[in-house]
């Protein structure tokens, strides 16, 4: 009997604080197939990305917290401000972004190969790390 080939989805970010928007994308991106492998950009990326003040947890936390959700079956630390060079280790069968991006932006961007099959899942509006760390400053001011 021939075994079927499991599919991976692959999906990345920061992950910093985690909040519904975080959790509905990962729910949508583990519904899309067999293993869901997670990508989180290190802390030395994610300053690059985010600035000197980010991230507010570190890379090892970030990682245990995304592990010890039930959708999520790996998570990958990767120093890097782009996917290209991950996405060519793993070989996902499907990339999951949220919507900001539509499918041809990102392949654009990320350099996404075409055999790799890219999904946007829908943004909850207002739900964001950086939206949260600002009512957290915004409420501790005087």
């Amino acid at each position: 009997m021939e075994k079927i080939r499991e599919i991976i989805v692959f999906t990345n970010g920061i992950f910093d604080l985690l909040h519904v928007g975080h959790i509905n994308l990962l729910e949508f991106a583990k519904s899309l197939g067999d293993k869901l492998i997670v990508g989180i950009n290190s802390d030395n990326a994610a300053r690059k990305l985010k600035g000197e003040n980010r991230p507010i947890n570190n890379e090892q936390d970030r990682k245990k917290i995304l592990e010890s959700l039930k959708m999520v079956d790996e998570v990958i630390i990767f120093d890097d401000i782009k996917t290209k060079n991950l996405l060519r280790e793993i070989k996902p069968d499907i990339l999951v972004k949220g919507s900001e991006f539509s499918p041809e932006e990102i392949r654009r961007r990320d350099e996404v190969s075409n055999e790799i099959e890219i999904r946007t899942c829908p943004l909850i509006n207002g739900k964001s790390t950086t939206k949260i760390i600002r009512k957290i400053h915004s409420s501790a001011s005087p």
